[in-house]
Formats: C-alpha cells, structure tokens, sequence
C-alpha cells in the first residue's frame, strides 16, 4: 500500500514539474512575440520609405491584428501570475492558449515580410537594377539589325505561314526597349523627388518591358534552328510512314485500315515540293497525326486478326438464352415468393441488372468493339439466371413440411419430383442452347 501511495505521489510532482516547464515557456513565447512586434514595426516603418504606404498596407493589416490577439495572450498570462489560485487545468489551458496565440503571431508576420522582402531589395537596389536595365538595352538594341538580317535569310528558306510567328519580333522588341528606357527615366526622376511608389511603379514595368524585349529576340535567334530540327524529323518521319504504308497493304481490306492510309498518302503528297518555301512546322504536325493514327489502325487490327470478333448472331444467340433463363428463374421465384432465401433473389437481381444493360446495347446493332463483352454479360446473366433456379428450388424444398401428413415416403418422392422437375428445366435450357447453336 505504501508503495501505491509512494508511485501517485511521484506522478504528480511530474505532473507539477510538467505544468511549471509549460508556464515557462509560454512566458518565453510571449516576450518573443512582443519583441517580434515590435522590430516588425520598425522594419515596416523602413519598407514605406522604400515601397510607400500602398505597398507594405497587408504588413501593416497583419500587425493590427496581431497587436489585437497579443493583447489576450497578455490577459491570460496576467491571470496566472494574479493572487486567486488556479487549478492545475485551467493553467495549464490558459498556457496553451498562450503559446497558440504567439506561434500564429510569428508566422503570420514571417509570411507579410517575406512577401515583401524581394521588393524592399529591389528598391534599395533601384540605382544598380536601372543601370542593368539600361545595359541590356544597348546590347538587345545592338541586336536588332543582326535579327532582321536572319529574318531576310529565314523569309527565303521558309513560306510566310512558317514566319508569322517571328515576322513582327524585331519592331515589337524595338519598342519595348523603348519603353524601358522611359520606364527607367522615369524611375530615376521619381525616386530622387521622393515619389517612391511612382519609382517603384515605373521600375517594375521597365524590367518586364526589357524582360519581353529579350525573349522576342531570342525567339528569332531559336526558331532558326528549330526549323532544322523540325525539318531533319519531318524526313525521318517521311520515310517511317512510307514504310508503314508499305506494312499495311495487306489490311487494306480493314476499313479503318484504308481510311488511315488514305488520309497518310494524302499528308505525304500534301508536302512541299522542292524548290517551294515548306512550313516545316505545320507540316510535321499533321503528317505525325497521320502516322500515328495507321499505327493505331494497323495494331487494333492485327490485335482482331488475332482474337476474331464473335459474329453478332451468337451474341444475340446468347442473350436470347439468357432471356429464356431469366424467364424461367424470375417465374419460380415470384410464385414463391414467402419460401425464396437471400441468395436466390440476390442472384436474380444481379442477372436482371445485366439483362439491363444489355438491353440499350442491343437496341442496335451491336458494333465488333462491342460484341465480346456483351457475350460475356448475355453468358454470365444466363449463369446467374441458372444459379438463382437452383437455389429457389433448394428453398422450397426446405420449406416443404416433412412429416406423415405429407405423405411420408410419397411426400419424399414429391420433393425429389420437384428436384427433378427443376432438372428438366435447366436440361432442356441446355439442350435448346445447343439445338440452336447447331442450328445457327
């Protein structure tokens, strides 16, 4: 017993020791946060002199509401260090109320400055970005004429169609250099009236204006050698499909076959003869569909060839047989319907579901995509429809009353009859099956 005593007295002095750990550290979580709040407010008072008011106004959101939350954290840490005594629990709540409230504080502030910190860089660096922006447009400027002249040697080689998308680089680029000129004059004349939010304005555009200015010539400079890639694959491709077309004329008697190799011939004999400007672009593209589309004709046909596709008369063949089960199955249930288990009805049910789905498939005629799974459905509705008879009729031989008054062995002899007569059902379902399959 001393011992039990012993063992409850030490789990609370750990749980004492516990509780003190917590008071501490949300006394610690708490002048952090208040030392957080307050350089905060000084980094803040920095970014509006860099970036002005508009700017830093979701900073100065976040530390109204931390000042805000922070203000309970305060009340409830006064509370723990008043003169009424407070149990363990309500501590030990008020201190995790405390210590939530200040990590919220911290990552909410961490979040406002780091949105804010590639701007206040970028504006204490305004001097040596604009003088960055105007080098990059004396050397895009020192571009230009190189690219028109690749831009006369590309309209000889390639049609019109080929060039749209670069033919118009080189007047689009020259104004936008233009543009970031300006756009860094103008920063510099309000940065030093002390406008920085103007400044700031007019530098972000002049950095994306020489930014465009720069990719539309490097596209002119890419597009040459990408018209050489698209050309040297358009050859190779022109040989691939050639030889696939070759491959496939023993299909051609498949449908989808001779439409595929229809459409790639005329893609072949569509390409630009020699001595014509070609638009390799869109020449690769449609020829690349067209190939791809025989590939995919000549596999799903050699795939058919392998696994023939059931004559559409065995599938109905197979459904009708399922009817004529279901028919048979569905008729012995209902007229029985207090002496039928779960299983039987369970079975039914599933065979009537697929029956259902088969019937907006054979509304129509049933496509070759189509036929191999709907003989396996009309087959497994049919075994379902099977399996459902033979368990009523279990069901009703259990039911059946088995004593003198049923007649003894004459009443024995009934329930074997209807065993049998269930027998010759499916018996003769299963001798008309293959009557009409010799049939068919």
């Amino acid at each position: 017993m001393a011992g039990f005593w012993g063992a409850r007295k030490k789990e609370r002095e750990q749980l004492a020791a516990q509780d003190a750990e917590f008071g501490r550290r949300a006394d610690a979580a708490l002048v952090a946060a208040d030392e957080r709040l307050r350089t905060t407010q000084d980094e803040l008072a920095f970014a509006e002199i860099e970036l002005g008011s508009d700017a830093t106004r979701d900073l100065r959101d976040a530390l109204t509401a931390v000042r805000t939350h922070l203000r309970e954290a305060f009340q409830l840490n006064q509370l723990n260090h008043d003169e009424i005594p407070d149990t363990a629990e309500e501590a030990r709540t008020r201190n995790t109320r405390i210590i939530q409230l200040c990590d919220w504080a911290e990552d909410l502030l961490d979040d406002r400055l780091s949105a804010l910190a590639s701007p206040v860089e970028r504006a204490r660096r305004a001097p040596e970005i604009i003088d960055g922006i105007r080098a990059q447009v004396a050397r895009d400027a020192e571009r230009i004429p190189r690219i028109e002249t690749a831009l006369a040697r590309l309209g000889e080689r390639y049609s019109p169609d080929a060039l749209r998308k670069i033919a118009g680089n080189t007047r689009e680029a020259a104004q936008l250099l233009e543009f970031a000129t300006h756009g860094a004059d103008v920063s510099t004349a309000r940065r030093e009236s002390g406008q920085r939010e103007q400044a700031n304005l007019a530098l972000e555009t002049a950095i994306e204006a020489g930014r465009r200015a720069t990719t539309l010539l490097d596209a002119v400079d890419a597009f040459e050698v990408e018209a050489l890639r698209a050309e040297s694959t358009l050859d190779a491709i022109v040989e691939d499909s050639r030889d696939d077309l070759a491959a496939a004329r023993d299909l051609r008697a498949v449908p989808a076959v001779a439409t595929a190799m229809t459409t790639l011939e005329q893609e072949l004999g569509a390409l630009t003869p020699a001595g014509s400007k070609p638009d390799p672009f869109s020449e690769l593209t449609r020829l690349r569909a067209a190939n791809a589309a025989l590939d995919s004709a000549v596999a799903k046909a050699r795939e058919r060839a392998e696994r023939p596709v059931p004559p559409e008369g065995h599938v109905r063949h197979a459904i009708d047989d399922a009817d004529r089960q279901l028919g048979v199955a569905r008729s012995v249930i209902s007229g029985h319907r207090g002496w039928i288990g779960a299983d039987a009805r369970t079975r039914l049910a599933e065979a009537e579901r697929l029956r259902l789905d088969l019937a907006q498939l054979a509304a129509t005629p049933i496509g070759e995509d189509d036929r191999e799974q709907a003989l396996a459905d009309a087959r497994r509705c049919g075994q379902l429809a099977a399996e459902a008879l033979q368990l009523a009729q279990r069901d009703i031989d259990s039911s059946r009353p088995n004593d003198g008054g049923w007649g003894g062995q004459g009443g024995g002899g009934r329930r074997g009859g209807g065993g049998d007569i269930a027998s010759g059902i499916l018996g003769g379902l299963v001798i008309g099956s293959i009557l009409d399959g010799i049939f068919d």
